[in-house]
């Protein structure tokens, strides 16, 4: 039967505590900030609060994606600091558990977080993200009648009304008041004992029913000149009117695939291979490379990791943690300009893409194979620990000095 060494077990648990938090923490902050957006958008729509949550659901693949590596460094940059500051390092080398050993569960870890990352990017992006624009779309191109309060005028596109009594629990209303202003066309000025808002199925727009009211149509806006005769009016009475509510975007939101952020890395590939779509090879190429750089990273990260997460006891270690994140964030930076440069044109995906990925990969071997097999001299430590006492003994003779009184 399979198990797993207890030293692996250990270090996982060391090192999926604060990945997890990470994951948490950013997926939170990101969706936080989206969420006042998605709020603007919905205020006053019926089921608001459903619309947001299907929403930020849609959101959750993309900010996903792009939480996963920068927690999963967060982790191991917090979990392999712990177990240094704590002299289990020291210990597990002294049993002969050397560091390329204390890595192996991490690599089987970063295999798992790949595979995530490679569904993400690959399916589950794709597919989220036209769902959301859809839903964004149908949103901002339809307005229903639920903004409405009683007494109050309000406006929906070239309707006016005010209601008298309001309930919307089943979507019904008392006593309405509603003019249609058609510009020069005229308008219809429309009265009702009371109605409701039904929807239609299969429709996006809802239907309003009036019940027992008035109607008076002007057929043409009145200019009030002398010369010109006033424009025809007509009176009528009903007991049931069906009108449709709010207004749609002429244009019919477009089908999954119009752009290759929207296209799964399967279709990528049949696209750069067999061009069916009118996009530029180019952008195929930038979003193909760019979502494999991004899932090729996270075998990096283990490596990169480490070598930062190490140092003395007693020394600065802060900015280990500062530099590693430097690193991290200006590798990501490189690669989005590089993926625009694809993009564009004007770069291949080598060249603006791997490039920088193979440049980062030897970088972080070299900086694990001096930390698992020399033994090697911080040179920029030393320099940290000068420049912090200095600042410390700065502070302590600005601070003033608290006198004992007898």
């Amino acid at each position: 039967m399979f198990s797993i060494p207890i030293i692996d077990r250990y270090i996982i648990a060391q090192v999926i505590k604060p990945l997890l938090a990470a994951m948490s923490i950013g997926l939170l902050l990101l969706l936080a900030e989206r969420l006042v957006r998605l709020l603007d958008i919905s205020m006053g729509k019926q089921n608001s609060f459903g619309f947001v949550f299907e929403a930020l659901a849609y959101l959750v693949p993309h900010y996903l994606g792009l939480a996963l590596p920068a927690a999963m460094f967060l982790g191991l940059l917090f979990g392999f600091n712990k177990l240094s500051k704590d002299s289990e390092i020291d210990a597990f080398l002294a049993a002969g558990v050397g560091h390329h050993r204390l890595l192996r569960p991490i690599i089987f870890l970063s295999g798992v977080l790949a595979l995530v990352s490679f569904l993400i990017f690959g399916w589950m992006e794709p597919h989220a993200r036209y769902a959301y624009r859809s839903v964004i779309f149908t949103v901002k191109n339809v307005e229903v009648f639920y903004l409405a309060e009683e007494g109050v005028f309000m406006q929906a596109g070239t309707r006016t009304f005010v209601l008298d009594k309001l309930s919307r629990e089943d979507s019904s209303f008392q006593r309405i008041f509603l003019f249609d202003y058609r510009g020069p066309k005229g308008s219809k000025a429309t009265t009702a004992v009371d109605g409701k808002l039904i929807k239609v199925p299969g429709k996006t727009r809802p239907i309003l029913r009036l019940k027992d009211g008035h109607q008076l149509e002007i057929k043409s806006w009145p200019t009030f000149e002398k010369d010109k005769p006033l424009p025809g009016s007509f009176v009528s009475t009903f007991e049931t009117l069906d009108t449709p509510v709010g207004k749609i975007s002429k244009k019919a939101f477009p089908p999954r695939g119009r752009s290759p952020r929207e296209l799964t890395i399967i279709e990528l590939v049949e696209e750069i291979m067999q061009p069916s779509r009118k996009m530029k090879p180019s952008e195929l190429r930038g979003s193909l490379h760019k979502r494999l750089v991004n899932v090729a990273t996270i075998f990096i990260l283990p490596f990169l990791a480490m070598p930062f997460a190490m140092g003395r006891r007693r020394g600065q270690r802060g900015y280990r943690f500062g530099l590693a994140l430097i690193v991290l964030v200006a590798f990501h930076e490189i690669i989005q300009i590089g993926a625009v440069s694809v993009k564009e044109g004007h770069a291949e995906p080598f060249m603006a893409i791997w490039l920088p990925f193979t440049v980062l990969a030897v970088f972080s071997l070299w900086r694990f194979w001096r930390l698992s097999f020399t033994l090697p001299k911080d040179r920029l430590e030393p320099m940290i620990d000068a420049v912090s006492e200095v600042i410390h003994k700065i502070i302590r003779f600005v601070r003033p000095k608290n006198r004992v009184r007898s």
